[in-house]
């Protein structure tokens, strides 16, 4: 059995919801799909998909096997791909969607860079602080910024980003500075709405991850808004690293309880399965990612 091939039988299987869509999609006899998927059920000693008249439901091996296919599956195209996409130039469109802050600051430098590399090609930038749906939404890639779902996304990790508390230095001169995080409760802080609870910071102390509820008189779900009452010395707040970088090293705001920061967040480019990724797409993935990875180290160091 050629267990590549039966992997890509299986995987048009689960995308196609049916056998019957899989053979028409692959050109190959209903019965030659039955018995690709029999003999690797068989290899395996596993049942991957649960079949009926009307409808197939993938096991919980089957769910498992399938998204190791898939990653398996790009990385043998993705090596097929590197040997030719070295000789020929991408060009069209590529639609691409960020977080607004980081895109703004770290991946549109590099979108500019790559289209005056590549002036055939053309990107739309959607920047954007929640969670795109790229099938829904037309986007090709995605940059997400935190711990990734379950989902039928492939995801190339870029690097990490850290949450900061942070203060103007008049305000820490006029109040203090909290010695543990329990502390922040006496203390104003700036809430920002946003994907994750506005009231709730999370610290790391022994090991262990910590909530903890903060209050004050201002949120908002803008980043420099926030960003800007902080330096007015309206209270603390916390940022994730890239936000407030610039502005701890002009020395406009100061980090705190930097011994209690949770670990980092992953930063990651998100696509859909390759068969859905168009060369494009996938060269701009290759170009791109060291370059952000530089960038990401530069925010950390």
């Amino acid at each position: 059995m050629n267990k590549l091939k039966a992997m890509a039988i299986f995987v048009k299987i689960v995308e196609s919801g049916s056998l019957n869509g899989a053979a028409d999609k692959l050109s190959m006899s209903q019965s030659s799909v039955v018995r690709a998927l029999a003999a690797l059920e068989n290899t395996l000693g596993v049942q991957l998909l649960y079949r009926t008249t009307r409808r197939l439901t993938l096991t919980e091996e089957g769910r498992d096997y399938c998204q190791r296919c898939r990653q398996i599956l790009l990385e043998v195209e993705d090596a097929e791909n590197a040997l030719t996409q070295r000789q020929i130039k991408p060009s069209g469109k590529i639609r691409i969607t960020a977080p607004m802050t980081f895109g703004r600051l770290h991946l549109a430098p590099i979108i500019n860079d790559f289209l005056t590399t590549f002036p055939e090609t053309e990107v739309e930038l959607l920047l954007l602080d929640r969670v795109v749906d790229l099938i829904e939404e037309g986007m090709d890639i995605a940059l997400r910024i935190g711990q990734l779902p379950n989902s039928t996304l492939i995801a190339k990790q870029i690097g990490h980003i850290r949450y900061k508390v942070c203060a103007s230095p008049a305000y820490i001169q006029k109040v203090g500075i909290p010695s543990a995080p329990t502390e922040l409760s006496e203390y104003q802080c700036i809430r920002l709405t946003g994907l994750k609870s506005h009231s709730e910071w999370a610290f790391k102390e022994t090991g262990k991850v910590h909530k903890i509820n903060v209050s004050g008189p201002f949120k908002t779900n803008h980043i420099e808004t926030a960003l800007d009452a902080c330096a007015q010395g309206l209270g603390y707040c916390q940022f994730l690293s890239y936000q407030v970088d610039q502005r701890i090293a002009s020395g406009e705001l100061t980090p705190v309880l930097e011994s209690f920061e949770p670990d980092p967040v992953p930063v990651n480019l998100v696509y859909p399965h390759s068969r859905l990724l168009s060369s494009r797409s996938r060269y701009f993935i290759e170009w791109a990612a060291p370059r952000l990875k530089t960038r990401l180290s530069l925010i950390q160091s």
